[in-house]
């Protein structure tokens, strides 16, 4: 083979393999949606940041309609199934789908409470998106929520269903709290049971419920 013709068949080659790095790093990074991992985490937060911010919803009087809109953001974004079957770990693989559909509702109103809480006491922080890491159907969101005395880490761990994808948990200051719950959990079943964990979170709720009632 002459040498025009082997630079020819290396290029050929290279082209091709160029190629199909080119069709694998789209196919291994695209999201499974339109959006990116990225952008999902940052128009709910701007959501939940555009309702503390308005001025017509800081008065005191409007603490109720408030937290419903907050609550509907972060349903909108949360994967409360996956967050339970992943805080109930080897608990949930015995429940029942009517145990299992009361747990998921149960799990979420609790959380949607905590979470809530947390984010009512915003006072103007400044959230910096770091970066994001997509493996398959799972990705992780890096950001930093910074102020002037503090700065803490939170990473979003996302999971795509049907081209959208929904948060399953967040690792606070390197603290995971579907983990967090998972421990606290397992620790009233093994001491009590699973009824007394439903039970719990039912009058943990019901208490909420009557604590924020106009």
């Amino acid at each position: 083979m002459s040498l025009r013709a082997a630079v020819g068949w290396r290029r050929i080659l290279h082209d091709a393999l160029g190629i199909v790095v080119m069709w694998f790093v789209v196919i291994a990074a695209a999201p499974p949606g339109t959006e990116s991992p990225t952008e999902a985490v940052r128009g709910t937060v701007s959501r939940v940041l555009s309702i503390l911010e308005d001025p017509a919803l800081k008065d005191p009087a409007k603490l109720i309609p408030r937290r419903r809109m907050l609550e509907e953001v972060i349903a909108s974004r949360f994967d409360y199934a996956e967050m339970s079957k992943r805080a109930l770990a080897a608990d949930w693989t015995p429940l029942t789908q009517v145990q299992r559909v009361e747990f998921v509702e149960l799990f979420k109103r609790f959380l949607s409470d905590r979470y809530a809480e947390k984010i009512e006491g915003y006072s103007g922080e400044q959230v910096l998106y770091l970066s994001e890491r997509i493996e398959g159907t799972y990705a992780e969101v890096r950001t930093e929520l910074r102020s002037d005395k503090t700065t803490i880490p939170m990473d979003y761990r996302l999971l795509a269903k049907e081209g959208r994808w929904h948060a399953y948990d967040i690792i606070i200051d390197g603290v995971s709290l579907v983990k967090n719950y998972r421990s606290q959990f397992q620790k009233i079943i093994r001491e009590s049971s699973y009824e007394e964990l439903v039970k719990k979170l039912r009058e943990r709720t019901l208490t909420e419920a009557r604590t924020t009632k106009p």
